[in-house]
């Protein structure tokens, strides 16, 4: 064996040993011995940048909607009826969550050039629901072109991101969606303003949203590059369903998103029977995303140190007590504080669920099909959730019932976020 060929098969050995295998079949000789994630550089906070721009962009529009919805009701589709229309938003948020399984897997197998056409047909989606007038062009413009595009651009940023990024991940990670959190302030205030306190009327306020998302998306195309070379196998990787800790996570974060967003649909109308003035209870809304600013970045830090399904876990149980004491907000002050308190909450779940499905590929090249595909079997628990509360909003005509029905569920989904901590070689105890 000649010495270059010794140094290939110690590399090898190497790379098996730190995945953990040493056996005589160690499947991990087949996966190359790429260098270590920087942790940093100019680079690599570029495409962190470039990646909060897209959660800017795309989940801050999304965290609009209510501002659509109540304009939609007084206008456009004002012979709909209110749960007519909220199904526009929730199928843009199912879609763009279950596109995640095509957009991971194609981050990985195809690289950073999937954000590229995801980009035009994101922008030329707002352009066209700027020209609405009937509902069914509501639902094809925003619901579903507008929702399926967004896979393409969120789950490819959070993969390249996460290439970059091996002990800083979850703090990246929380930096990146905390994106959404800020467009979830400027967007709606910005479109509410242009909607109900000027003469431009819905076309142009919608268009220059879109205006204002096309230097941002581009900067996102060129800024977002990929560290390591495409996978060269299989598109889906359906092996990961076999896998105890992803199965585990992916049911873990089905419950939570199954209740952890209920107050945040239904806030602004829990506050006015609670006798908050209209107007203040629209600007609820805006505090939640703002604090879950916050949520999403410091968590991120510290599940770096203290362990990233630690943290989500943790996120859960917090999002699940907290949400069970909503019924127990009722003067404005009250309100107000507990507004910052979900949002910060809610903000760990998303951010705490990208960071923990990076602990299960061993190859950083599959990053984004795990987290695509997590993400995107939980999704269906967006399209579940809201129907289910607002049937209990409607027959118990008050809210105890149905906080305590999502509150339950955030917190058994960070049950099992333990049970796949116990699954790991660290058991339930570990630092992971």
């Amino acid at each position: 064996m000649s010495s270059s060929e010794t140094e290939i098969q110690e590399k090898r050995s190497v790379s098996s040993i730190e995945l953990g295998d040493t056996g005589n079949n160690a499947v991990a000789t087949d996966i190359p011995n790429f260098d270590k994630a920087p942790d940093g550089g100019l680079r690599a906070w570029l495409v962190t940048a470039g990646a909060c721009c897209v959660f800017f962009s795309a989940l801050g529009f999304s965290n609009a909607f209510g501002v659509f919805e109540e304009y939609y009701l007084s206008h456009q589709l004002k012979d709909h009826s209110p749960d007519e229309v909220a199904w526009i938003g929730s199928l843009a948020v199912f879609l763009q969550f279950l596109s995640g399984n095509i957009g991971g897997p194609l981050f990985d197998r195809f690289g950073a050039w999937v954000l590229r056409p995801a980009a035009v047909l994101y922008v030329f989606a707002i352009m066209m629901t700027s020209l609405c007038k009937e509902y069914w062009q509501f639902m094809l413009a925003q619901g579903v072109l507008l929702g399926s595009v967004m896979g393409f651009l969120q789950f490819p940023a959070m993969a390249a991101v996460s290439q970059f990024f091996d002990k800083k991940r979850a703090a990246a990670l929380g930096i990146v969606v905390s994106g959404s959190s800020i467009g979830g302030v400027v967007i709606p205030i910005a479109l509410s303003k242009m909607l109900n306190g000027s003469s431009i009327g819905f076309g142009w306020s919608v268009r220059v949203i879109g205006f204002i998302i096309i230097p941002l998306l581009g900067f996102a195309c060129v800024a977002i590059t990929t560290r390591l070379p495409p996978r060269t196998s299989k598109l889906f990787l359906w092996k990961a369903f076999k896998e105890p800790k992803f199965v585990l996570l992916t049911s873990a974060l089905f419950f939570m998103i199954l209740g952890a967003f209920t107050p945040i649909f239904y806030m602004p109308t829990y506050a006015v029977s609670r006798g908050m003035e209209p107007t203040l209870a629209s600007y609820l809304l805006a505090i939640i995303n703002a604090s879950s600013t916050f949520g999403r970045v410091i968590p991120g830090i510290l599940a770096d140190k203290f362990g990233r399904l630690n943290i989500f876990a943790f996120g859960g149980f917090i999002t699940g007590i907290v949400i069970l004491c909503w019924d127990k907000a009722e003067t404005t002050a009250a309100l107000v504080v507990y507004s910052i308190a979900t949002g910060f909450s809610s903000g760990t779940i998303i951010s705490g669920c990208s960071a923990a499905f990076t602990e299960c590929p061993e190859d950083p090249r599959d990053l984004g099909s795990y987290i695509g595909m997590g993400m995107g079997v939980s999704s269906f628990a967006a399209l579940i959730g809201p129907p289910v509360s607002g049937v209990l909003v409607s027959k118990y005509e008050g809210y105890s019932q149905v906080s305590i029905w999502s509150g339950v569920t955030v917190l058994f989904g960070s049950i099992i976020v333990l049970a796949a901590k116990a699954s790991t070689s660290k058991g339930i105890l570990g630092r992971i």
